[in-house]
């Protein structure tokens, strides 16, 4: 699923944009993240112009066109206002040509103004259209922000996920999305989650119904959104399945390009899902940190084989 973002949403994102014209034409897509810094097309060499990305002025290129005879700019201004171009950005709260303004207008283009410095409101705004861009997938499950780790919680249905993070809530974690996470790639490493909006801040348990987590813990008890650090996957226990016990075998679960470590957990009567998640996510924030206690039990387990082949 590939979201698309107006222009609207954009000015409103970034409370310091000011419309300077095409007030009525802020519905206008845009489907790029990447924005464009016009150079060459400034001196009219336009056969590899992105067109379709916002083309975002700062001083550098006012400066060389502000050397052009005005007709000069408007030639270069009209030929830049394509009918995909979403729109033209201008920083540093500087004043855009007027022959901008004119061609802008006659093609129904907006041309924005912003207060912050280029290369600042380059990064804010392709932060932006790349979140909301993105490649979305929906998950079954539950996303809890563990002592800084988010946790995805999987598995069957009625296995207990949504009661296990209410009690993590209870213990102090925050909830980001109960029973769909909509997950999309921010980069090449890092994969966040997010609740649908109709779900956000409610959690459902068999038998009581729908909680609103904000009103029943306060606003501390919730997220927005979390990089998904780990996967754990509630399992019905299988008395023929042998388990791993030493902490060797951990998996991963792909999202898109990127692999999150994944730890199976069974269930069972008498298991305490909630404990035994918290200590798993910190065990693998500690493992991360270099300090991995599978290592330190077969450190001894050799030493303890060494004594004992000495004795003999």
């Amino acid at each position: 699923m590939t979201n698309i973002v107006t222009i609207k949403e954009l000015v409103e994102e970034m409370n310091d944009i000011k419309v300077v014209v095409g007030e009525e034409n802020l519905q206008r897509h845009i489907t790029i993240s990447d924005l464009s810094r016009p150079a060459l097309e400034l001196t009219g060499y336009f056969s590899f112009y992105p067109q379709n990305r916002i083309q975002l002025l700062g001083r550098t290129e006012l400066s060389f066109v502000d050397r052009m005879t005005s007709d000069e700019r408007y030639i270069i201004m009209k030929r830049m206002c394509q009918a995909d171009t979403p729109a033209f950005l201008v920083s540093r709260s500087q004043e855009p040509p007027k022959e901008l303004i004119k061609a802008a207008s006659e093609k129904g283009i907006p041309v924005l103004v912003s207060t912050r410095p280029t290369t600042r409101l380059s990064s804010n705004v392709t932060n932006f259209l790349e979140e909301r861009l993105a490649e979305r997938i929906s998950q079954h499950g539950v996303l809890v922000d563990i002592y800084g780790m988010g946790v995805l919680i999987i598995g069957d249905s009625g296995i207990g996920k949504s009661e296990t993070a209410l009690e993590l809530i209870q213990r102090g974690h925050r909830l980001v999305a109960d029973d769909r996470v909509e997950l999309y790639m921010m980069d090449e490493n890092r994969i966040i989650g997010e609740p649908p909006e109709i779900l956000r801040h409610l959690i459902e348990i068999r038998g009581i119904g729908v909680i609103d987590v904000v009103n029943l813990f306060g606003v501390g008890a919730i997220r927005t959104s979390k990089t998904v650090d780990l996967v754990m996957n509630l399992e019905h226990w299988d008395r023929n399945r042998e388990y791993d016990r030493l902490g060797n075998n951990l998996e991963n679960m792909r999202f898109f390009n990127v692999d999150v470590p994944k730890l199976s957990i069974p269930v069972r009567v008498g298991r305490n899902l909630s404990i035994i998640i918290e200590i798993a996510a910190m065990n693998i924030r500690a493992k991360e940190m270099g300090y991995d206690a599978t290592v330190t039990f077969e450190r001894n387990l050799e030493k303890l084989i060494k004594r004992n082949s000495q004795d003999l």
